[in-house]
């Protein structure tokens, strides 16, 4: 199954504040781990609101709203595409990782077969 590993924003983050460099090694070598087990299918850091967009799609209308957007318990700094064997997998993965503070959301993604 594939799974969407979200990694929640704090104040720090929208603040532009990058994570310190241990934390930054740290990740590095557990992205490396996922990596060789065969489990990362993609992942990045996103850029705080402030550098991005919204664009409200409502009745056909199409409009554009700058960022920085508010409540950062709703924005997303970064992601991760596994590949696990099951949701109970993914779990097990981020308890190895290097997070200490904040949310991290697990989302399985539909597959075709659940289209059927």
């Amino acid at each position: 199954m594939r799974v969407m590993v979200l990694i929640k924003a704090n104040e720090q983050y929208e603040a532009g504040a990058m994570p310190s460099e241990e934390l930054i090694a740290e990740m590095g070598k557990f992205n490396q781990e996922i990596v060789e087990a065969g489990v990362m299918l993609g992942g990045d850091g996103l850029k705080p609101t402030s550098k991005g967009v919204r664009v409200d799609c409502t009745g056909g209308q199409r409009v554009v709203i700058n960022g920085p957007f508010s409540g950062t318990d709703e924005l997303i700094s970064g992601y991760w595409l596994w590949q696990v064997e099951s949701l109970d997998e993914a779990i097990e993965w981020i308890k190895r990782s290097p997070f200490q503070d904040g949310t991290v959301e697990l989302r399985p993604l539909f597959e075709p077969e659940d289209y059927a």
